[in-house]
């Protein structure tokens, strides 16, 4: 491996085992993990964003049964659990928008052996996951981002965004799909975009939803209604792009139209509680997941399409598998920077995410068009699916359960 980026310049400032660059739930679940595994560790979060900014976030997050073991095993599951809603029912439907009906081809319950996944208010999720790791002895550099670093066989040297140094033995990034971070240690990335957008919105409707999430298979792409607690959901609605941003810069009466036009009226009156955002989709898997004292974790490594609500808990799978790389090393009297360390993390990691990403992938284009001859291939698979329960159970546990080769916390297991 080539060193991220080296120059001349002593290393000045605190100094700390790890340092995380980035403060939303990845960064904090990574470091409160690291904590709560080698407590001896001195870890820190550099985050950006002003202080309370997390508690601001309007938007919701479908949790899976793993990661939601992952955050009991943390000590936050508590906290989070009154403001989280449980989805106990899925359906999919595969339709047109002008269609009248929209036929369920699939349902998926567990009934019995608790939800499959949690919505959760990414507000609830990083307040818990911050007050947790103050408690836990993090140190954390709030509305200060990491501006710039270079590596070597001693350690890290990293200049923060207000012009002061610290050291690190080990630096992780955490900050996002357009990673600073990533881009300075000349990690390349593979991808491309799907020419779509996905709207994000709240909306509040007169009949309960009784737990049950939808995902309605439309030409442009999948909406996805996800309940919130009360009679609201949250919208994950794809759009062709320019659509999208036409519809986000709309009066609100046209927006009401196209949204209704797509949510139907099984729920009652509807309307829009906050406003509509659009994010580009697309695909990217960092070509590395590690370097020299570094390593990539979440969005920075992945960003894969909304379709199967597996964004969130790849991040989470991410910061498991790192805690327990690096604080089974730290156990046996090694350097948090270890390179065989962060070499298991790597592979680890990689598999599954270019595995989910792949999924992802072929779903959209399979699903995100309105040609004759997929549907008919679409929907008969879809039933297929629907008539034989070992086969749903796999989809199920693929999408909410961690799987024996799991790091610990996703077992719920400390590390």
């Amino acid at each position: 491996m080539q060193n991220p980026r080296l120059n001349d310049v002593p290393a000045s400032g605190e100094s700390h085992d790890v340092l995380v660059a980035g403060g939303g739930y990845v960064g904090l679940s990574l470091a409160l993990a690291l904590k709560r595994g080698a407590p001896q560790l001195s870890v820190a979060v550099a985050d950006p964003a002003p202080a309370g900014a997390a508690s601001r976030d309007g938007r919701a997050s479908a949790v899976a049964a793993a990661a939601r073991e992952m955050l009991a095993a943390l000590g936050v599951w508590d906290e989070i659990a009154p403001s989280a809603e449980p989805i106990s029912e899925m359906i999919v439907t595969d339709s047109r928008t002008r269609d009248p009906v929209r036929p369920v081809f699939l349902t998926f319950s567990r009934e019995g052996d608790g939800p499959f996944a949690h919505m959760v208010p990414n507000g609830a999720l990083v307040g818990a996951l911050s007050r947790a790791a103050d408690a836990a002895g993090v140190e954390r550099i709030q509305g200060v981002g990491v501006s710039d670093f270079s590596a070597d066989a001693a350690g890290v040297d990293i200049t923060l965004g207000n012009g002061s140094r610290r050291t690190a033995r080990l630096l992780v990034a955490a900050d996002g799909a357009k990673s600073r971070l990533r881009a300075l240690a000349g990690i390349p990335t593979v991808g491309w975009t799907y020419g779509q957008s996905g709207i994000v919105v709240t909306v509040a409707h007169e009949r309960p939803h009784h737990g049950r999430a939808e995902e309605h298979f439309l030409p442009a792409g999948p909406f996805a209604i996800l309940p919130l607690p009360g009679n609201r959901s949250s919208l994950v609605w794809t759009e062709r792009t320019e659509a999208a941003d036409r519809l986000v810069a709309a009066d609100a009466f046209t927006f009401a139209i196209e949204l209704e036009r797509r949510f139907g009226h099984h729920l009652g009156k509807i309307e829009a509680v906050d406003r509509p955002r659009a994010f580009p989709l697309g695909l990217m898997i960092a070509r590395r997941f590690v370097g020299p004292r570094f390593a990539l974790c979440g969005d920075a490594a992945h960003a894969i399409h909304p379709i199967a609500g597996q964004g969130l808990n790849l991040g989470f799978k991410d910061a498991a598998a790192l805690a327990e790389s690096v604080v089974e090393a730290a156990r046996l009297g090694l350097d948090p920077g270890d390179g065989d360390a962060l070499d298991r993390y790597e592979r680890w990691r990689r598999f599954d995410t270019v595995q989910m990403g792949m999924v992802t992938d072929v779903l959209n284009r399979l699903f995100s068009n309105d040609n004759p001859g997929l549907r008919i291939l679409r929907d008969v698979g879809l039933g297929i699916v629907d008539r034989l329960p070992p086969l749903k159970r796999h989809f199920i546990g693929a999408a909410s359960d961690a799987g024996r080769t799991a790091p610990r916390l996703l077992r719920g297991e400390a590390i």
